[in-house]
């Protein structure tokens, strides 16, 4: 099955100033995340992509431009299900502040059982939910489309990335604020038929790796490399 090139947006205004955005509009990129958005599209320069889907949060498409503009001839997909974290009440306020809150040490500590208060506010567990849901389907259509050894990107935010590393890592959502992935960072993930494999996590730089590579002749497809293989040739 194919590799999913998980992209966190670069930094945002939002990112700067301390507030949890969520869903607010008009989050856009700050100056250092679209340098980074740009110094992206030239780390995967060399990594032949299928494709891109994103979030439709202005931060991610933003992100996601430089990469389509020197690579035009991508399809580009909006996905609401890669979409940020529903947080409710929690929209727009300090971290600082929130962090102050009953429910931040249950974020924290037991994120599992976490429900963000308000109107519209979501759980931890529906959000991945959506989220691994989202990658799977993706998956299908990517392999459906353009073969099983396709490559594509899906940039979302970091609570989404995390999560879905979690799920590939068959790790409890409890554990998944362990993991942390900066501002345009790559996660990449290869499903297999047997099991996925995190090839990355919340990396910053070279990603020639990603380019796919003749599998070796030993195991049957998604078989593990028995002492851990020769890497990137």
């Amino acid at each position: 099955m194919p590799t999913v090139i998980l992209v966190r947006h670069g930094r945002s205004t939002a990112n700067t100033d301390g507030v949890l955005a969520g869903w607010s509009p008009g989050v856009a990129l700050d100056d250092s995340g679209r340098d980074q958005a740009g110094a992206l599209a030239g780390r995967l320069a060399g990594v032949p992509l299928a494709a891109i889907v994103t979030s439709p949060l202005q931060r991610c498409r933003e992100t996601v431009q430089p990469l389509l503009d020197i690579r035009p001839e991508l399809p580009m997909h909006t996905d609401d299900r890669i979409g940020e974290c529903h947080y409710g009440d929690w929209t727009g306020r300090k971290l600082a502040e929130l962090a102050g809150e009953p429910l931040w040490a249950t974020v924290q500590r037991y994120p599992s059982g976490a429900v963000f208060p308000g109107e519209g506010g979501e759980s931890i567990r529906a959000m991945q939910a959506r989220a691994v849901d989202a990658v799977r389907d993706w998956n299908d259509r990517i392999e459906a489309e353009h073969g099983p050894e396709a490559v594509y990107v899906l940039c979302s935010h970091g609570d989404i990335i995390k999560s879905i590393a979690a799920d590939a890592l068959g790790m409890h959502l409890d554990l998944f604020q362990r993991l942390a992935v900066d501002p345009c960072s790559v996660t990449a993930i290869n499903y297999t038929p047997q099991r996925p494999f995190l090839l990355r996590l919340g990396d910053t730089g070279d990603l020639s790796v990603l380019v796919p590579r003749e599998k070796p002749d030993a195991g049957a497809p998604g078989d593990a490399v028995v002492g851990g293989g020769s890497g990137a040739s």
